[in-house]
């Protein structure tokens, strides 16, 4: 998963958009000070005291707006996410409408998810569960989906009257200031959703301050177990969407080929840089050989390209020069240990990052690539000999997010999802996708839900009303 921040005793931080297809720095942004975390702390927990007195409707009919606001920008919303971490222009564009979708059903949603439960009581007393609103969140956000993971974060808790303060990925400043302008031209009151370019440092102190009742991250397990930390000291609530290593079981297929490349296609969204992408690929023997070669054939026939092109023969550049090395140590790891390169492994001779799509096989469990997230355009396949191989394989993993399992036979693949240790699971589809499906994972992929009815469920007192009989 994407490195979000760290608290660590480090406070030296830098907010820059560096354009990862030419390496470029295009403008850089000061951290904030102290002064101006307590001055956001002060406005946010003001802002709850009102938000949370306006009736949910008028709440959810703002979130409509944000939603409204965000189909509108598009296109400029999506230009500054290509130039800040190199995403397709085209994926840019779909982001931000998928955001549109998710505040869009929080809008729609939020007031009946919210509404009160009578619960039964004894002796003629009345007693509801009602969903109250708790305060200041904090969320912490990281780079890959820089408008989707804010959107499946905030929507939810905007309406349930909580109020947000975002710490967004050192990399991409401006689609940060783009939400925060985007909110307030909604109508958001001042203070309801407030952008802080903070230290690592300071997530610690807005952790630890009183006034913040909980805190959500998206990002890596070492983000993740410190943040956790640091809640936990605090008793803070926290929801951490962490790593990912999906299974993505194919077997059996009766077209080979258009199965290989639905699964590279699948894994080359993003350019391979999502929590939930298809990163074991697990194939029957029987398949095996034609569905690497498919996939072989598919990454060897793309070149570097610019992401502002939509062009369907090229791959676009990774995230930063970091996330370059880091995959092509655990390529030559794999490779040095007697992994099977088919494609790729190389990176690209020219400016900017881009790491040329890469096929691997034959990984084995003292290889790096084994039991490390990929986080990147690597597609590494699996062979099994049956289903139950197949399910060992699939849960061999300290993670838990998503995983998925292919076949024409339906309740063959149906029985051996239902053995799938992980968050979300789906059959003959790469995902189960939308606004209301919810979201997360079970084992080092963390814990908590967003995105459907349960991410209305994370950050909000569910508080008894008892009526007595007079």
């Amino acid at each position: 998963m994407p490195q979000a921040s760290v608290p660590s005793n480090s406070s030296s931080q830098h907010y820059r958009v560096t354009n990862p297809a030419t390496g470029a720095v295009v403008e850089e942004f000061p951290t904030a000070t102290d002064a101006q975390i307590q001055d956001a702390l002060a406005r946010s927990e003001q802002a709850f005291s009102s938000w949370r007195q306006v009736p949910i409707t008028e709440r959810a009919a703002v979130v409509s707006r944000i939603a409204e606001l965000f189909e509108a920008r598009k296109e400029e919303l999506a230009a500054i996410i290509t130039e800040e971490m190199g995403k397709r222009l085209a994926e840019s564009v779909g982001e931000a409408e998928y955001c549109a979708e998710i505040f869009s059903y929080y809008a729609q949603e939020g007031p009946s998810l919210a509404a009160d439960q009578p619960i039964k009581a004894i002796g003629g007393a009345q007693a509801l569960i009602q969903k109250r609103p708790i305060g200041p969140l904090l969320g912490i956000m990281p780079w890959n989906y820089p408008y989707y993971q804010v959107a499946r974060f905030a929507a939810p808790n905007l309406v349930l009257g909580n109020t947000i303060i975002l710490k967004h990925a050192e990399n991409c400043p401006r689609s940060a200031l783009a939400i925060e302008q985007l909110m307030l031209d909604a109508g958001l009151p001042a203070g309801a959703y407030i952008n802080l370019f903070a230290s690592h440092a300071q997530i610690e102190t807005i952790i630890s301050d009183p006034r913040v009742q909980g805190v959500s991250l998206t990002g890596s397990e070492r983000a993740g177990a410190a943040v956790a930390q640091i809640a936990g000291r605090n008793l803070k609530k926290v929801v951490l969407e962490l790593g990912g290593s999906d299974p993505y079981i194919v077997l059996a297929s009766d077209d080979v080929k258009a199965s290989a490349q639905a699964a590279f296609q699948t894994r080359m969204e993003n350019a391979g840089q999502a929590c939930n992408s298809n990163k074991r690929i697990i194939v029957m023997d029987s398949i095996h050989d034609e569905f690497v070669q498919e996939l072989t054939d598919q990454a060897a026939a793309l070149t570097p390209g610019n992401p502002v092109e939509d062009d369907a023969e090229t791959y676009v550049p990774l995230s930063s020069e970091a996330a370059v090395e880091g995959l092509l140590a655990q390529i030559n790891d794999a490779v040095s240990k007697g992994a099977t390169l088919h494609s790729g492994g190389v990176r690209a001779d020219q400016p900017g990052y881009y790491l040329a799509p890469t096929v691997l096989s034959g990984v084995t469990p003292e290889m790096r690539a084994f039991s490390e997230e990929l986080f990147g355009p690597v597609v590494v396949v699996y062979k099994v000999s049956n289903d139950a191989e197949a399910v060992a394989l699939a849960n061999n993993s300290d993670y838990g997010l998503g995983g998925a399992v292919f076949s024409p036979d339906g309740e063959r693949a149906l029985a051996v999802a239902q053995q799938i240790i992980s968050g979300m699971v789906a059959v003959n589809a790469p995902a189960g996708e939308g606004a209301g499906m919810p979201f997360g994972g079970v084992k080092r992929s963390g814990f908590g839900r967003e995105l459907g009815p349960l991410g209305m469920e994370e950050f909000v007192n569910k508080q008894l009303l008892y009526v007595a009989q007079a």
